[in-house]
């Protein structure tokens, strides 16, 4: 790590050859789906795919289009209004106080360098009284800060407060600090920065972000933009770009109606009077929740989705400062293992999200508007949305057609090609790692939050080395996974389930499936308003495509009005009909003779031969609708025409 000079490290950003090797894949890619992709992709027959992945895309995309129009809204109209009235404020008066809490554990000596040098220097250029409380783990950071403060010459307007952290996690420490500051008084002109003990702020940002406070006196809190300078490959340096490319569509949406869906431990300011109050603190330290199956388990991490729920329930304003930037020096848990570690990540961080967005919700709009709300529900919703377009395209590519692949490969490069771009428009950058990447994080963080959402009790904190949230009993833990488990198959069996009805991969069970099924012979079509031709010919589009559709043992009759029937139907699916196959309980085809001229095998037509066997090895074939229907295990008979006297005598006895 020493080869970084992190008190002046710019951004981290993809090697431009790791940049044009992946743009040169992709389009490879593109050019290899477009080239090998089948014609009958795009036949009618694939309304089942466009209807699931094509619907539910447009709903997805079109939620994300007004984001991002939001989005440009805040940051080119709204946002220069706000920032032009902050620094009016900023020029006529500043906090009467300000304080700092900064928590670190075991960081860097070079990154506490870092972080506490600018901090200082920014805070004595401010001017205001400042007193940083360093929330540390080991007695080396007192000599670190006590060093930045002699190069800067223990500045007037700052003193310094270290408080030694128990060790059990961020939010005790937190809740110290905050008690410390209650017990300085602060006024409602006092402020509060939290941040995080690896972020090195720019100069200029506390006059920059403080500033909005004096401006609006309902602003309850405010968070800011991103940068990382990353210890990593090229891939992890873009992962976190993109994620810090996303956050700020996100924030600067949501920043239209003045609240936010998170207030970023990264660095946020508040209020102090807020911050310093018994429920606040109460919160901070001691979070928990009560759930039906898990009991009341107490939160580890996510001590910044606390102090947004405090501050959304009181209904004080929140905004997202897109012009300030601070930089976090980000590694993964494990450097080398980066899908593990990501994961990892993405976890903890939807864990956070799940255990407080359920009780948000549950505030409803009034505290927070119509928009805030729904966009908490569709955090609920997305996790599920999002499997919908793969789950639908691995069902049909293994069942009905499996050139789907290629027509949803081509789908996913067209859309997170195009969102990446929106993205990079107000990123400032674009790298070709953002299409594939796009795609990872939706996915795999679709199907984390879905497995964390039933089993969010379960925390753990990789730096601290710490976990919680599971009972101590192991019969117990063992009872509460294996629940888990159960409902997650559940949820997710009823989700294919829905998805294979919906795409015609599956039928439910009619009265032809249930007797083939159990065996027996289907109810006598005699007093049925249609016959046996009617549902003979509903089975040639109630089945996967090119599939067999296997019919029950006994006797059927095939009338001539039976082209008429899969006349009317939609498409026909099936390439052929197979009997029961058991010789004490054949399947038997009593046909009339306009039919038996349409059905073959060996070159004789059933109407000239008058009797068929169609075995396995010598199947018949069926002409009808310009298709061949072929039979096997069938035992196939042409019927006798009525007699006149038969059709009167049957007429006069109805």
């Amino acid at each position: 790590m020493s080869e970084i000079n992190y008190t002046s490290a710019r951004p981290s950003r993809a090697s431009t050859a790791t940049e044009i090797t992946v743009m040169l894949l992709i389009m490879a890619l593109v050019v290899l789906l477009v080239s090998h992709l089948p014609g009958d992709v795009f036949h009618p027959g694939s309304k089942s795919f466009i209807l699931a992945v094509g619907l539910i895309g447009v709903w997805r995309y079109s939620w994300w289009a007004v984001q991002a129009v939001r989005s440009v809204w805040y940051n080119r109209r709204m946002f220069p209004r706000l920032r032009a009235a902050a620094d009016l404020a900023g020029a006529q008066e500043t906090p009467d106080a300000l304080y700092i809490l900064c928590t670190s554990f075991r960081i860097e000596t070079e990154v506490t360098f870092a972080v506490y040098d600018a901090l200082i220097r920014d805070a004595a250029r401010y001017g205001v009284p400042t007193t940083i409380f360093a929330a540390i783990a080991d007695r080396s950071d007192v000599d670190i800060i006590d060093q930045v403060m002699d190069e800067h010459g223990w500045p007037d307007n700052i003193s310094i407060r270290y408080m030694f952290q128990k060790g059990d996690g961020k939010r005790s420490a937190m809740a110290e600090v905050l008690r410390a500051i209650s017990r300085c008084m602060p006024t409602s002109r006092s402020l509060l920065v939290s941040m995080d003990g690896d972020i090195r702020i720019e100069p200029g940002t506390l006059e920059r972000s403080l500033s909005f406070f004096l401006a609006q006196e309902d602003l309850g809190a405010i968070t800011t933009n991103n940068n990382a300078v990353v210890i990593g490959d090229d891939a992890t340096k873009e992962w976190y770009d993109l994620r810090y490319a996303q956050r700020h569509l996100v924030m600067s949406s949501t920043s239209v109606s003045q609240r936010l869906l998170v207030l970023t431990g990264r660095y946020s300011a508040f209020r102090a009077d807020l911050a310093t109050r018994d429920d606040f603190i109460e919160l901070v330290e001691n979070d928990h929740v009560e759930h039906w199956r898990f009991g009341n388990f107490k939160f580890l991490s996510g001590d910044d989705k606390s102090t947004w729920y405090w501050l959304l329930k009181n209904r004080w304003k929140m905004l997202y400062l897109p012009d300030v930037y601070v930089t976090g020096f980000e590694e993964l848990p494990e450097r080398n293992r980066f899908f593990k570690s990501t994961q990892d990540l993405m976890r903890r961080w939807f864990g956070n999200m799940l255990r407080t967005n359920g009780r948000a919700i549950e505030l409803g709009p009034k505290p927070m508007g119509w928009f805030t709300w729904w966009s908490l529900v569709d955090q609920r919703l997305s996790m599920w949305t999002t499997l919908i377009g793969p789950t639908i395209a691995i069902l049909l590519t293994l069942f009905v057609r499996p050139s789907f692949i290629f027509a949803y490969l081509l789908w996913i490069l067209m859309t997170r090609g195009v969102t990446s771009l929106v993205l990079a428009a107000q990123r400032g950058r674009w790298s070709p790692l953002w299409v594939p990447m796009l795609y990872y994080n939706q996915l795999s963080g679709a199907i984390l939050k879905t497995y964390v959402s039933f089993r969010f009790n379960r925390q753990k904190w990789s730096r601290q080395g710490i976990s919680a949230g599971e009972p101590d009993d192991p019969r117990a833990v063992r009872r509460q996974r294996l629940g888990g488990h159960l409902i997650h198959a559940l949820y997710f069996g009823a989700l294919v389930f829905v998805l294979a009805v919906a795409g015609g991969v599956m039928a439910p069970a009619d009265r032809l499936s249930v007797a083939a099924m159990t065996g027996e012979e289907p109810a006598s079509a005699e007093n049925a308003p249609h016959g046996d031709s009617y549902w003979l010919a509903l089975t040639l589009t109630d089945t996967p495509l090119n599939g067999e559709v296997q019919l029950p043992s006994g006797r059927f009759h095939l009338d001539d009005s039976f082209p008429e029937r899969v006349a009317t139907l939609d498409r026909i699916r099936a390439d052929g009909w197979r009997g029961f196959g058991d010789a004490e309980q054949p399947t038997r085809l009593s046909v009339d003779p306009g039919m038996a001229e349409r059905i073959s095998a060996a070159g004789d037509t059933l109407a000239s031969a008058g009797h068929l066997a169609c075995q396995s090895d010598s199947p018949c074939e069926l002409q009808v609708a310009d298709h061949k229907i072929h039979l096997t295990e069938l035992e196939l008979s042409l019927a006798q025409a009525p007699r006149k006297d038969d059709e009167t005598l049957a007429q006069n006895g109805r």
